[in-house]
């Protein structure tokens, strides 16, 4: 009877639990079927994988709040969509949080549906070709409203001044006009109305922006602009003037008319030459940006990355399929940009965006490859770059002045790092084994991709990254044959071959030597590569050699490494396998393939759970 009891007590909590669960489903159901009906209706250039078959929240541009259950962010920019919006798809996102639809080609009308979407907080939609007029219907809680750089026209809708939560309104480079509605709003930071049909007197409350706001309305008055002008009052009319006789006028002579018409033609040419010159600023300034600002932001930012993008070829980065990323050129632009490090191909930023992403951008120097020659190699870069154990290629901008590689940000930081600046816990053997092998991998399938004809040329410990679970993988790859030879300084010689350092061409065989001297820099703890602000030279390879000539080959090893008595005989077979790799005939080293074979044998139970070159 008890038992009974209880299962009817429970019963109550299982059918609530169960329509709980049904409702969930029910409603990240709904949002997919919506989202599907977008892009099955609106062509796009950049292929997105949205299927019904796999998961919404695994789908590029989409993310869900914690329980799976709603889509609270769409972020597409700049991957080619095409068309009108259609009614019921985006708008039926109920949870939708975030929205981002910037730089495509969008057009038509702008479904109200999506503006009044109850959980909308934020929507970037500028840069496309919306037309009509803007929805009156807006969420409570928009925060960012950015509708800038399309064909909207119309008046700006009243309702604007019952959102309260307003923090940024971006209007301007429409076809807007009527007044300004009376914008009241504690929390608004940042607006933008230049370059539409505006007239009648700014608000009081919107004229503690800069004149760049206003600018490129003719017909707006008031502060921070020209005043209003003011209408006196009806007078009387004053009693009429006696006229005085007009003296009588001498005929003018034939060259003194002349002279008269002559100047009257260069007064008109000259205000015609004015109107012209007004014309084309104003047109410059409208090419340029919304506001003296944003110049002046992106002026400070010249020693970051982007600093040479022209504005005509703005948001044309180039993606590789496989990136879940969604973000474009004027994303990177305002990122916070960190530099990483400086080297032969160019400097490396870790760049933070907006919405938290966080990339990598390598900002190339001195290339000598042209557009055609350059795409063709990042299609080989992202192709070869396939394997566990090598930094994939994401996504590429090129201009005349800019030339710009974006990778995934790797939190592990770089082998050079771990293994020099002594963060942490020191690395034990069996971490530094399994790094090197996991990089042996990656360049035995570079080598692999094709008939002796891959190379890496650039093979050092501060381009071995580091994943999570210490995997090492080497990156920039297929940077080195693009870039204009250097004569390198003895000091900053450590990883080349010595026939490297003589013909500039780097080969197979030197890859093969640069790793050796990765294995001997682990090995030792040293670094091959000296401080610029010491004068001596030193060379790895050569001195591990003498110090083992002499005998002294316990010397040699790292002193973290000698601490565990049982590896003396890995630490040795792997010195041999290093020596192997330097030696100074090219013939005479091994493969990678070889390598890898070698230090499997050395130590197999690192290898187990790597993938192999041919994956």
């Amino acid at each position: 009877m008890r038992q009974k009891t209880t299962l009817l007590g429970v019963l109550p909590f299982l059918v609530h639990l169960i329509i709980l669960l049904s409702h969930i489903n029910g409603d990240i159901n709904s949002d997919k079927q919506a989202l599907l009906n977008f892009v099955s209706s609106v062509p796009h250039a950049r292929r997105l994988n949205w299927t019904s078959t796999s998961p919404i929240c695994s789908w590029v541009g989409v993310t869900c709040d914690d329980a799976g259950s709603h889509v609270i962010a769409l972020r597409l920019p700049g991957i080619g969509l095409i068309g009108p919006i259609p009614p019921n798809t985006i708008g039926k996102l109920d949870g939708l949080i975030s929205l981002s639809l910037r730089s495509n080609r969008l057009s038509g009308n702008l479904p109200s549906d999506i503006l009044s979407l109850p959980s909308l907080h934020n929507i970037f939609l500028q840069n496309n070709n919306f037309s009509g007029e803007i929805p009156s219907n807006f969420s409570s809680k928009l925060s960012v409203v950015d509708l800038a750089y399309n064909s909207f026209s119309g008046e700006i809708p009243p309702t604007i001044q019952n959102l309260t939560h307003l923090t940024i309104l971006y209007l301007q480079n429409n076809s807007l006009t009527g007044p300004i509605p009376n914008i009241d709003v504690t929390q608004l930071r940042a607006l933008n109305l230049s370059y539409n049909g505006l007239n009648g007197s700014i608000p009081t409350p919107l004229r503690k922006f800069p004149p760049s706001s206003f600018e490129g309305n003719t017909l707006l008055c008031g502060s921070p602009l020209r005043g209003c002008a003011s209408i006196s009052p009806s007078s009387p009319p004053s009693p009429p003037v006696p006229q005085k006789p007009r003296p009588s006028k001498k005929k003018l002579s034939l060259g003194i008319i002349i002279a008269i018409g002559a100047g009257g033609v260069l007064l008109l040419c000259l205000l015609l030459l004015i109107l012209v010159l007004c014309c084309l600023k104003k047109k410059k300034s409208r090419e340029d940006g919304p506001s003296a600002k944003g110049k002046a932001v992106r002026a400070e930012k010249s020693e970051e990355f982007g600093s040479g993008v022209q504005s005509a070829e703005k948001n044309r980065l180039v993606y590789f399929e496989g990136c879940s990323h969604t973000f474009d050129l004027e994303d990177l632009l305002k990122a916070s940009a960190e530099v990483l490090g400086k080297g032969t191909c160019g400097t490396t930023y870790k760049a933070i965006l907006e919405d938290g992403i966080t990339v990598v951008v390598k900002r190339l120097k001195e290339l000598v490859a042209e557009k055609r020659e350059f795409e063709q190699q990042m299609e080989i870069v992202q192709r070869v770059g396939n394997h566990p154990n090598v930094i994939p290629l994401r996504a590429y901008y090129y201009s005349k002045d800019e030339k710009l590689l974006i990778y995934d940000f790797i939190p592990g930081g770089s082998f050079s790092s771990l293994l020099h600046e002594g963060r942490g816990t020191p690395l034990d053997w069996g971490s530094r084994v399994k790094i090197c092998l996991g990089v042996a991998k990656g360049i035995a399938h570079i080598h692999s991709s094709g008939p002796g004809k891959f190379i890496h040329g650039n093979i050092k410990s501060s381009n071995v990254l580091l994943t999570q679970d210490l995997q090492g993988c080497i990156s920039e790859f297929g940077l080195s044959s693009m870039i204009r030879s250097l004569v390198v300084p003895p000091r900053h010689a450590g990883y080349r071959a010595p026939e490297v350092m003589k013909t500039q061409k780097p080969s197979q065989k030197s890859d093969v030597y640069s790793f050796g001297v990765l294995l001997l820099e682990m090995l030792t703890g040293k670094s091959p590569v000296q401080s610029p602000r010491r004068e001596d030279v030193f060379d790895l390879p050569r001195w591990v050699q003498s110090v083992v000539r002499e005998e002294w080959t316990a010397e040699v090893f790292d002193e973290e490494l000698l601490k565990d008595r049982n590896i003396e005989e890995e630490l040795v077979e792997m010195l041999k396998i290093a020596l192997a790799c330097v030696s100074r005939m090219p013939d005479s080293r091994p493969t990678m393939d070889e390598v890898i074979k070698m230090i499997e044998d050395v130590r197999p139970s690192d290898s187990e759970n790597l993938p192999s070159s041919s994956s």
